[in-house]
């Protein structure tokens, strides 16, 4: 069976949620119908600061509406990317958290508040470490394509079930896990229950992606003591612009899982 990745199993010009990615010292390839800017979701210019983006050549916020009116309430993002979403919803009088395992990243977003005059509290540490922050304190939790990369993901549900409030939201975006089985190319490389993780690399960083089925995500927020209120698959318009993530293989299976879950018990 043909695969999109290569022999040790990396992703870095197959999938279509890393289509950014390459190995060190190559030339990043053009996309068709990209955008002119820096691809690497969800830091492209294009995006603006003023919507909460959730996944790439996707709609955003104004249509899911997963967020609410965000007004006074404390938001934690785990992942900051480069600052669209923490500082979107700053701007709309959200008091917002972001934790980062990246200073670099953190820099950047930094410098990003000061540009867009908010201010956004920012912690380096895994997504997981958040002992710094008091329990029943938040009012939603957000991550946007970050938690593909966590390899303990019950880790991160309990952490964020502890630091909210009681039927508050957490919501978040994934690669799907369909998206995995099918590369850029169109070809099937892996079955949809391959958990062994898809390792990435650029210039300056490298990591792994950990792939699990849709049961693997409900079932470990189910045991954390969330409710699953919304499960969305949406299909990329039809007529949009493609972004340097297009690939073929987004027209025809999903790339991205979007989740909203509300915090039960204690």
């Amino acid at each position: 069976m043909d695969s999109g990745a290569g022999s040790d199993g990396d992703i870095t010009a197959s999938h279509p949620t890393a289509r950014h990615l390459r190995a060190a010292g190559e030339a990043p390839a053009a996309a068709p119908e990209a955008l002119d800017h820096a691809a690497s979701f969800p830091t492209e210019a294009h995006l603006g600061f003023d919507v909460v983006p959730y996944g790439p050549d996707l709609p955003d916020e104004r249509l899911f509406r997963l967020l609410g009116n965000v007004e006074g309430k404390r938001v934690l993002e785990l992942g900051c990317g480069a600052g669209h979403a923490s500082i979107a919803l700053a701007k709309q009088g959200a008091k917002v958290i972001t934790v980062d395992p990246s200073s670099a990243r953190l820099d950047a977003v930094r410098s990003a508040c000061e540009r867009e005059e908010v201010r956004v509290e920012l912690h380096e540490g895994d997504l997981w470490e958040l002992a710094f922050m008091r329990g029943d304190t938040i009012d939603i939790v957000l991550s946007v394509f970050a938690l593909s990369n966590v390899p303990d993901l019950d880790r991160v549900y309990r952490q964020a079930h502890r630091v909210l409030r009681q039927e508050c939201p957490l919501v978040f975006s994934v690669s799907h896990p369909a998206s995995a089985v099918v590369g850029a190319d169109l070809r099937v490389g892996r079955t949809y229950w391959d958990r062994s993780s898809r390792p990435w690399s650029t210039d300056d960083a490298s990591g792994a992606e950990y792939p699990r089925t849709v049961s693997d995500i409900f079932t470990g927020l189910s045991r954390a003591n969330f409710r699953v209120d919304t499960l969305l698959e949406p299909e990329p318009p039809a007529d949009a612009i493609r972004s340097a993530f297009w690939s073929q293989a987004m027209a025809w299976v999903p790339a991205t899982l979007l989740v909203r879950a509300r915090k039960e018990g204690i």
